[in-house]
């Protein structure tokens, strides 16, 4: 019989995450009275200090679209109104954790900070969502949601250096992700493609590197490029939706559009063929030359000053030096100096003078991790990566052996790799995109959803894995609106991945979920494509019957 009961109340409580429609499902929700929160124009939205001013802001927003009423802000709990209250509680054990309490009375959002207040209100706005209808909603539902991320680090990255996105487009883009949890954007600054980002010191680099295509406008998709102003609007404006932007720009390899702007940077015997911008790509910076360290340390400077993230992506990946070090008088002396006997030696001198840099702006340095074999079999780091650097796994059957390595040599890792989170590959055969497509395989709604970050492996084993990250290279995307088609939905699979605990994650829930958010991105206007694949099979079983 007790048996029958506990079966009964987590049937239950699995019903009560699967009909709220929450993405990402949150860690315990349960009921806490039959009635319901009516709203009406009398309530307020009381904060208990200045601080919670931004999250206020947002509730006012969200409760003004969402029921009709201007609800106002204030810091005095007047008694004789109904309340929406938004308070830090430092006893919730980690910093974006938050708890929503309704009741016929009151709507109480806690958090330990503000970014859990913040993630409570976006949890709030879901309860409005419906499947149908588009009329201002005046009740919800009595419950109370605790809920606490898995990882720390749950990101995005957009590649604005392959197709430049306007600031207005990727503030779009950040208010998406804001809502469903994200909190950190990676901004692909710096690519063969394209330099995207002003630096004062050598405004060469985005006068002739951010500009590929003559013919075309200068604000994209392949002109343009973001002044340190523009940055630090967009940096404030996700601050607010508390996203952390880190800066990656790409060395010593995918560095074509800097050698096109200061040639004399590369390997003096790649000098013979003139780098073209946009077609170029087996350049690197030459490890040899003392001049590419007092040149970058320059970009860094500016850089870090005008990130305040503690982090900064300096890339690493796909670097040819075999053609490049390989074949360089400068870099062959140097290996001599050194005692090196193979070639990817030299990539850890180049980043050990580089990881100083970093240091020395107070930084923490990230990197693609690359193995000393691109598939299976590979047994070790291309380099002797620095302990205290955050690599990501992202090359495709790799991610396994990366977590080991990683593990082993206590380096906090980011989970990203190609078969669960390049999210421009195609979603579906063929689909998009139907132009500079190398034969990128499929990676389906399902492939993305059904994934767990941690492998499956005993805590110890994958605690150094603080997060994830869905990728967005953009050869294949040249506006926000291809960018969210190749992201959405499969980025609220990934959001579930970060947030949610693999406990609470179920494939068939998320796709009943999934339907009254995608008829929301319709309402936003967002571009997306519609998943009918993971539902043709249930529809069809439903004509049979």
């Amino acid at each position: 019989m007790k048996t029958f009961i506990y079966t009964c109340i987590c049937i239950f409580l699995n019903f009560s995450l699967f009909a709220q429609h929450l993405i990402p499902v949150p860690s315990r929700i349960t009921s806490t009275d039959k009635g319901k929160y009516n709203f009406d124009s009398t309530e307020k939205i009381y904060i208990s200090d200045c601080s919670l001013q931004n999250e206020a802001h947002e509730l006012q927003k969200i409760l003004r679209q969402r029921t009709g009423y201007p609800s106002e802000i204030s810091l005095t709990d007047k008694k004789q109104h109904k309340n929406i209250v938004l308070q830090i509680d430092t006893t919730l054990s980690h910093p974006e954790a938050y708890r929503l309490i309704i009741t016929p009375q009151a709507i109480c959002i806690s958090g330990k900070k503000a970014a859990g207040i913040f993630y409570g209100i976006q949890t709030l706005e879901q309860l409005f969502f419906k499947e149908n209808g588009q009329s201002p909603h005046k009740n919800l539902p009595c419950l109370k949601i605790e809920d606490t991320p898995r990882y720390g680090y749950r990101a995005l990255m957009l590649d604005p250096a392959r197709h430049f996105i306007p600031i207005k487009e990727i503030k779009r883009f950040i208010d998406l992700m804001a809502h469903y949890k994200f909190n950190v954007l990676q901004l692909h600054l710096t690519d063969d493609q394209g330099w995207r980002i002003e630096i004062k010191k050598y405004p060469l680099l985005t006068k002739a590197g951010a500009f590929r295509d003559k013919h075309s406008g200068p604000q994209g998709p392949h002109n343009g490029f973001y002044t340190q102003e523009e940055l630090k609007d967009l940096i404030n404006y996700a601050t607010s939706r508390h996203i952390e932007i880190i800066p990656e720009l790409d060395i010593p390899g995918h560095t074509a559009a800097l050698l096109y702007a200061y040639p004399e940077l590369g390997c003096i015997h790649m000098n013979n063929g003139a780098v073209q911008l946009g077609k170029t790509t087996d350049r690197t910076l030459c490890a040899a030359q003392e001049k590419v360290y007092e040149f970058y340390a320059g970009i860094l400077q500016e850089v870090c000053s005008l990130f305040p993230s503690q982090r900064i992506h300096l890339g690493g990946d796909e670097a040819v030096i075999g053609k490049n070090w390989g074949h360089c008088p400068d870099c062959q002396h140097l290996m001599q100096t050194k005692g090196y006997e193979d070639v990817r030696e030299i990539m850890g001198y180049f980043f050990g003078r580089i990881h100083q840099m970093v240091k020395q702006n107070k930084k923490e340095l990230m990197l693609w991790c690359e193995l000393d074999n691109i598939r299976l079999p590979a047994r070790e780091f291309l380099f002797p990566y620095p302990q205290d650097c955050t690599l990501f796994t992202w090359r495709m059957g790799l991610t396994p052996k990366t977590i080991e390595l990683t593990g082993k040599s206590g380096i906090k890792l980011i989970a990203s790799p190609g078969e669960h989170c390049y999210l421009d590959y195609p979603q579906y055969k063929g689909d998009l995109p139907e132009f500079n497509n190398w034969g990128m395989p499929v990676l389906t709604l399902s492939q993305s959803y059904n994934w767990d970050p941690g492998y499956g492996l005993p805590a110890k084993q994958q605690e150094h894995i603080i997060g994830v990250a869905g990728l967005l290279w953009a050869e294949a995307m040249q506006d926000i609106n291809r960018i969210t088609y190749m992201a959405y939905p499969r980025a609220l699979a990934l959001a579930e991945a970060g947030w949610s605990s693999p406990e609470n994650r179920n494939w068939e829930n998320f796709k009943t979920n999934l339907v009254p958010h995608l008829s929301e991105l319709m309402k936003r206007g967002i571009s997306f494509r519609v998943p009918f694949e993971i539902y043709e099979s249930s529809n069809s079983e439903k004509r049979r019957k």
